[in-house]
Parts: structure tokens; sequence; C-alpha cells
């Protein structure tokens, strides 16, 4: 090039190669032409290129991954590092998902290692579905009509929106959204893992043959990483895990590399929506990312390493810990909003419902999916529950026990019905507390079931509202018409399973048959299930939709809750925020070398 370089009191570069007009016109064509193939070829080099690593930020590929990193990957022993958890606020739908016409086919993900599922199969302490021993007929009935209610709703879904991501079941259509960015068949996999437990086998094999025919990664669209975390990752691995069917595995492995561009932020707090079809070139958006977000990726993104052999998945939730760590916490709390900027709170707004929720839940179940080896996951899950109960947790003037809200030291004396979960969660961690602890929480824990409760059978539904209050002489009802609506939520029925497991108490059955009577008798319409828009009437308006973690959460949590504890055992899985069962790491054992 210095050849052709311009120089002073000579011509231009063409002109002294002797070239005419048309003959320069055609080498400027033939060197742009040259010029765009060799930037375009930049993008098909290896991800190991190390010429490519100068133009392109660095993407981590398991075959550059070092033997020491995938011993930190492994979910039997992440040192002290792993990352929180979230739930779901959101109700919605998606889009795309037949195959796409003349779409290239998506980068193969390609694990240097192999899963040994037989052998983790082996390591199961129990049955997955139980070993079924002489029961309460009055129990098998009420579980059979639990599992009667899954085959209506997936029937009905399969009849009127196969492919979409919700049913409509009043007008029997689709529901598409715009929550998972081209992704389609929420329901389809979020269903998977109830139909397999419940053994409704021919619907299982209807499920899993959409996945394997029609479910279409190749899709351009913005998705909320969370939703497409605990939904799709989830329900994949999950299917996984309950079948060894390689189809689930290959699916959640792919989807799962479309999510690590949403971690190109200056802190490696991820955004909260990420576009699946485009490259990204880093962060590039305002606004904050969402504690119950970012907090929520912990559980399925150390499953995502475990089975690929690739360790950016779990560095990149390892790092989320340690920002956290780093940051001051007021009055030991976490509040909602964190700049990915600046990695600093945004405002202080403290919520153990909606925004919050589901990190403090996967804090706890990091430490019990790790065969309780994660030190630090059970410690921060200790010091949030202690600051919690000093700062949030409140009684009322009746005796009920709520968690309120806190923004900047002041109290919002309400409770979302997302909180609810909260119940489950303090005794599940109540059961591996001190001697001196564990009676305390259990306490604790049935007092705010108790409270969550009452919320239904306070209403004239028989089911509780989105959010209810504590105050102007109200207690545990909805004060507002926006707060009204039940949409087939399922964390009041999640905390009745945990309290049963835990304690056996026959209440928690009871209230949860009554849960299944009112939703038969409310909820249930011609063509499926649908949220209610105000659960103060005993004659209320549907919202049409069939939400899918109706499927997997509510439904499933039912079932179980009049299973025997066997049935997807507390000793070998926990589950992610969508219900979704991942597995307890007992054994440590190594992928075999393929």
């Amino acid at each position: 090039m210095v050849l052709l370089r311009k120089l002073p009191g000579m011509p231009g570069w063409p002109a002294a190669l002797g070239l005419r007009l048309p003959q320069k016109f055609l080498f400027l064509l033939f060197l742009s032409g040259l010029l765009t193939l060799c930037f375009g070829a930049l993008f098909l080099l290896p991800d190991s290129s190390r010429f490519k690593r100068l133009f392109l930020p660095r993407r981590a590929t398991a075959s550059s991954s070092s033997s020491s990193l995938r011993t930190v990957a492994r979910m039997a022993g992440p040192p002290a590092h792993t990352a929180p958890g979230s739930r779901q606020q959101v109700q919605g739908g998606e889009r795309r998902a037949e195959p796409a016409t003349g779409a290239p086919p998506a980068r193969e993900t390609r694990a240097p290692l192999r899963f040994d599922y037989e052998r983790f199969r082996r390591s199961l302490r129990h049955p997955v579905r139980g070993r079924r021993p002489g029961e309460d007929p009055e129990t098998r009935a009420r579980r059979m009509k639990i599992k009667e209610m899954m085959k209506f709703a997936w029937d009905n879904y399969k009849q009127y929106a196969l492919g979409k991501n919700e049913l409509r079941p009043l007008t029997k259509n689709g529901h598409i959204g715009n929550m998972f960015g081209g992704l389609r068949g929420a329901t389809v996999v979020d269903a998977l893992d109830t139909l397999y437990i419940m053994e409704l086998e021919e619907e299982f094999q209807e499920a899993k043959k959409w996945v394997e025919k029609s479910f279409d990664l190749n899709v351009n669209g913005e998705a909320s990483l969370f939703e497409v975390n605990i939904r799709y990752i989830g329900g994949l691995l999950a299917a996984y895990y309950l079948t060894g069917e390689e189809v689930f595995k290959s699916k959640a492995l792919e989807l799962g590399e479309k999510l690590l561009p949403a971690f190109n932020t200056p802190t490696g707090i991820p955004r909260g929506v990420i576009n699946l079809g485009s490259w990204s070139w880093g962060w590039a958006s305002a606004g904050s990312s969402i504690l119950a977000e970012f907090g929520t990726l912990h559980l399925e993104f150390l499953h995502l390493s475990e089975l690929s052999g690739n360790p950016v998945f779990a560095e990149k939730v390892m790092n989320i810990r340690k920002v956290l760590n780093r940051v001051e916490k007021p009055q030991g709390l976490y509040p909602n909003f964190l700049s990915p900027v600046t990695g600093n709170w945004v405002q202080h707004h403290v919520s153990i419902g909606g925004l919050g929720d589901s990190f403090y839940e996967y804090l706890i179940k990091s430490w019990l999916m790790s065969d309780k080896k994660d030190s630090e996951a059970k410690k921060m899950y200790d010091d949030a529950l202690e600051a919690i109960e000093k700062h949030l947790v409140k009684k009322s003037a009746g005796g009920l026990t709520y968690i309120a809200e806190w923004r900047g030291g002041i109290l919002d004396h309400k409770m979302g019905h997302l909180a609810c979960f909260s119940g489950g969660m303090i005794a599940l961690g109540a059961e591996h507390a001190g001697q001196e602890r564990k009676q305390h929480y259990m306490d604790l824990a049935a007092e705010i079931t108790n409270t969550c409760h009452e919320s239904y059978a306070r209403s004239d539904t028989k089911l509780g509202p989105e959010a209810f209050r504590f105050d102007a002489g109200t207690e545990a009802m909805a004060t507002r018409l926006s707060e009204r609506y039940y949409i087939l939520r399922p964390e009041v029925v999640e905390s009745y399973m945990y309290m049963w497991r835990l304690t056996h108490n026959p209440k928690y059955r009871q209230w949860g048959w009554e849960v299944v009577k009112a939703l038969e008798k409310h909820c249930r319409v011609e063509a499926g299930f649908s949220g209610i828009r105000d659960v103060y009437t005993t004659t209320p308006t549907h919202d049409n939709m069939q939400q899918s973690f109706f499927l997997a959460e509510t439904l499933k949590y039912l079932y179980l809750l009049f299973c025997e504890d066997d049935v997807l055992s507390l000793d070998d899985w926990v589950f992610n925020t969508e219900a979704h069962p991942l597995p307890v790491n007992h054994t440590n054992f190594k992928a075999s070398v393929q």
C-alpha cells in the first residue's frame, strides 16, 4: 500500500498505474468488492481466532475453556460465587414458532464433554415419579382431578393455539405477544415437565414432537432475558433431566448462547431486554436492570455450563454475585433497581414481591442445588432474610403477619400475590437453619402462608387478588380496582406445597383443594381456563388468557401437594421460579470425555 499512497507532485495512484477511466472504475469496483469480502469473512472466522478478537467482542466458546474453569463451572462446587434469582410479574405471549423458511441454521453448540445422563439418573435418591405406595383414596381422587384439569388445559391449547405462546380460551385462538423476541410455543415448553410428571404420556409426546419439528430459534426480536430464561431455558433443561431426550438439551444450549450478549455491559450486570436475532456490539441502551431479573439466572446458567462444558454461563452469573457483594446495601436490604453501567443502586425501593422476589428464592436454592456447598449463597440469603425480618415483616392489628414494601425508609403496607411464594421459601430455608432458628423461621413461614390464605378466604371467589393491603382498617384485601384481578397465579399454592412437605399439616392440602374448587367454578370455561378481573364478585368477567405458567406452576404445585413426598423429591430437585425441576448435584461426577 506504500507504493499506492499519493505523493506530493504526483498524480493519484490509479493514474500512476497508467489506467484509463473505464479501467479505473473496474479497478475500484474490484478493490471495494475485495475489501467487503475480507470484512465479511471476519464474521465467519472461528470464535477462537486471534484476528477476530482484534475487531469483535470476544465470545467465549466451549473449545477455548480451560480445564480449571470447567471445574469452577461444576454445580457441585461453585467456589463461593454463584448468582441469585427471580420470579415473574408479567403475563404474556410471543412471536414466531414455525421454522423460518430460508433462514440459516443456528450455529451448533458443540460440547467438548459428554454429560453422563445414565450416571446422573443413578445418582437420584428417589424415582422421579415416586414409588406410589398404598395411599388414601381421597388424596388419589383429588390428584386425579388436578391431572384432568391439566389435560383439559393442554387439549384446548393444542386444538386452538398450538405453536402460539398462550391460549385465549373465550375466543378460541392463540396469543403471541411481544415478550419472547419471536420465540413461540411458550405453553408447550412450560408444560413439558408437568405433562411428564402427571404421566400424560400421549400429551407429552405431542409436546416433544412440536419442539423437535417446529420450535424455531432463528428469530429476530426483543425478548425479556428473564422470561426466556425461566420459561424456555428452565423448561427445556427440566425436560432433558427428566427424560434424557437430547433434543431438549441441544435447544437449551443453543438458546442459552443467544442470551450471552445481554451481559455485554460495563459491569456485566445484564440488560433486561435482548434482541435474539442481531449481533450485539455491546451495551447500548439506557435504564436500570431489575433485581428479580438479573438475580434469577443462576440455577439455569450453572446447568448450561454443566451440560455444555462451557464455563462462560457460570462465569456470567458468578460475576453478578461479585457486583452485588461490592455494592453497599441500605440497612442490609437489596433495592430493586441497579445501574448496569455504574453497578450502583438507582433508587431505594425494596420489595419481596414483584421486582425483587425471586432474587431471594435463588439464593437459598443455589445453596441447595450445590448440595449445600455454595456457602456464599447461604450467607447472602441468611443476611438478606435477617434484614427483611428486621425492617419489612410486620403484624396487623388483626394478628396477620405480612411483608411490607420499603421505599427509601417509608413502609408501604401492602403485599403482592407474587410475594406469597415467600412462605414456602422461608420454610425451605428453615429446614436447614441452625436448631435455635429453625422453629422461629418455620413459625414465620406458617404465619405468612396463613396471611396469603386469608387473602383468598376473604374474597367472594375464594381466589386471591393481585395485591392486598393492611391500612385504613383493611386487612388482606385489595383496596384498589387495579389490584382485584387474578391471572391464575401459582405463588400461594406453591407455599402450600412446601408447607405440606415440610410439616404434613393436613390444613395445607385442604386449602389447596379449596383453590381447585374455586378454579373449577370461576376460571374454567368452555375451552380452557381464564383469569378473572375481580375476585370480589361471584360473577366475574374473564380476561380471556390461559397463562403458560398456569400449566407450568399452578397445576404442578397443586398436583404435587396431593402426591407422596418422593415425587420430585426435595432431596433430589430444586424448582426454578417457573416450577421447572432442576437436579441437586449429589455426586460431583465429571462428564465423560468424548
